[in-house]
């Protein structure tokens, strides 16, 4: 299977308990597909990973590949602190079907660069699927620099990256230093990334619209049509910016709630949008006429 395109890091929706609403994370992968996305992330950041417990990340998990049921690729978030439980979820995800597993390094202890090519390289010992690194800085407290990432290349299952800082230099470099060991995927800035040379892009703002970011990229590949898609990114420039900042969680559900589609809010510590930034989202949703609506 060849991993390209836009690819949604996905919201973890809650029923009226707070539980993990099944029938509402069916149905959300199924508008997902049925808008064109080209693949499905959950158990990301966006999904609030660290607030779910093991036996709702294996729900979570379980519940998208069973409903994606090959029609796009699914990649599971398997990031931790300890190496043993990233190896263990990435086992459990191997075991329920997943196309692949993506990987934040850990987010506390800092380590080395010694260390996190240790790290990648036991997880990919124990399984076989592909791993999507995931530099994201601000979240992980380190960087996986294009160097480093580089001698993560040569780590036999990492041959792919969601790079996710807002310096697009480094789409050019991991390409430059990689070659064809590693493809690039952009985090926050995916048209840049795309001419910079990324075959795909972890969205956010595909949550909410998932069939413009996913045109973005099909405008983009091939340079089929680049002032297009640019016309089409500047306009959806506020809402992609109102999902990439501390919001991205309670954000992305206001949003889908004034869509017509009420996913719950965030967990704690998170709490639901300010007043003054929930009419904001509603704004946001006029302005661009987002609507959630189901194929009958």
């Amino acid at each position: 299977m060849k991993f390209r395109g836009t690819y949604t890091v996905m919201i973890t929706p809650y029923d009226s308990e707070g539980r993990v609403d099944v029938p509402g994370l069916r149905r959300f992968t199924d508008w997902q597909i049925a808008q064109g996305i080209a693949g499905l992330i959950p158990l990301g950041s966006t999904g609030e990973f660290l607030s779910l417990t093991d036996d709702e990340r294996t729900l979570v998990a379980q519940t998208v590949i069973e409903q994606a049921a090959g029609r796009v690729p699914v990649f599971i978030g398997t990031g931790a602190e300890n190496t043993y439980d990233v190896i263990r979820y990435s086992q459990e995800a191997e075991k329920l079907g997943a196309d692949g597993v993506m990987i934040i390094p850990p987010f506390y202890s800092t380590p080395t660069d010694d260390e996190l090519f240790v790290h990648y390289r036991r997880v990919s010992d124990a399984i076989g699927l592909p791993i999507m690194l995931y530099n994201n800085p601000a979240t992980a407290n380190v960087d996986l620099k294009p160097e480093l990432v580089a001698r993560l290349s040569h780590i036999d299952n990492c041959c792919l990256i969601k790079e996710s800082t807002m310096d697009v230099t480094r789409v050019r470099d991991i390409i430059r230093l990689c070659g064809d060991r590693l493809s690039v995927f952009g985090g926050i800035m995916g048209f840049e990334s795309f001419l910079e040379g990324a075959i795909g892009w972890v969205a956010v703002a595909s949550n909410v619209a998932p069939h413009v970011m996913s045109e973005i990229f099909n405008l983009c590949d091939g340079y089929k049509d680049i002032g297009k898609a640019r016309e089409m990114y500047f306009r959806h420039v506020p809402l992609i910016q109102f999902v990439g900042g501390q919001g991205y969680v309670s954000g992305t559900k206001a949003l889908l709630k004034h869509m017509g589609f009420d996913v719950g809010g965030p967990r704690a510590p998170r709490l639901p949008l300010p007043e003054a930034d929930d009419a904001r989202a509603l704004q946001i949703v006029r302005d661009l006429d987002l609507r959630f609506e189901e194929r009958a």
